[in-house]
């Protein structure tokens, strides 16, 4: 077997011990954390037999989308930092062998795709004759210059989908001191300095 076929092993392993690790963690932010890390591994495979555009989705539009998922479940379940970072020393071995698996993956997948063995192959990977643009680099011309608005119209809509999410979450904590910078700018010179006249050798 060569090293693609390994490298698919691997992905496969850690995208369904991800997957797992999603439905059995009791934590939403483990379960989303887990969810990312699926996505990564997913997004690997899809690297593996070629599939660019893909990968490329799954890492833009679904993290993405998981990014605002976090942001809802810490917004609405209210999620008590102090008591996680409380467990800090705990959850650290665990958080280090995660970065140390995704580095692993990540390292693996790019030994993989410049190796161009097995599935990796060259006329498998890219389907193209040799000399001309893979698939990746199709994909970016056609994106980038026939279809250049509706990409950025759809980064508008996840923009404001963004904003949305957190503005229908905010709530207004109270006996929290907050800036009221109107106040800030409508004060006088009056209303912060007073100059007091002390005669000469006394005290305030």
């Amino acid at each position: 077997m060569g090293l693609a076929d390994y490298a698919f092993q691997v992905f496969a392993v850690a995208t369904v011990a991800w997957g797992l690790g999603v439905i059995l963690a009791r934590n939403p932010v483990h379960s989303v954390l887990c969810l990312i890390m699926a996505f990564i591994s997913t997004a690997g495979l899809f690297v593996l037999i070629g599939a660019e555009y893909l990968a490329f989705l799954l890492i833009v539009v679904y993290v993405g989308a998981v990014a605002v998922l976090f942001l809802f479940v810490v917004m609405m379940l209210d999620v008590d930092f102090a008591e996680l970072k409380a467990d800090y020393a705990k959850y650290l071995p665990i958080g280090l062998f995660v970065g140390v698996v995704l580095i692993f993956q990540i390292g693996f997948m790019a030994l993989a795709w410049q190796s161009g063995n097995g599935v990796m192959d060259e006329e498998m990977k890219l389907g193209t004759a040799p000399g001309e643009p893979n698939n990746a680099e199709q994909l970016g011309m056609v994106l980038y210059t026939e279809y250049v608005h509706y990409f950025q119209i759809a980064g508008l809509i996840l923009l404001v989908a963004m904003i949305g999410a957190i503005l229908l979450t905010f709530r207004e904590r109270r006996g929290v001191k907050t800036q009221d910078v109107t106040a800030q700018v409508a004060r006088k010179r009056e209303d912060a300095v007073e100059v007091i006249s002390v005669p000469t050798g006394k005290g305030l």
